[in-house]
């Protein structure tokens, strides 16, 4: 708790903020991007 108190007195709330959203983000890019490299070759399954 101290290390964000940190942040926050030296960065500013608004920065601390778009850290903490980007790091929940992150993980949910992750299985984006793994869903779209995975399409094509589900949708030529498809077709078969």
């Amino acid at each position: 708790m101290e290390t964000w108190l940190a942040f926050v007195t030296e960065l500013g709330f608004p920065v601390v903020i778009t850290f903490y959203l980007l790091h929940r983000i992150e993980n949910k890019l992750d299985v984006l991007n793994e869903s779209i490299r995975v399409l094509p070759h589900e949708i030529r399954e498809k077709e078969a």
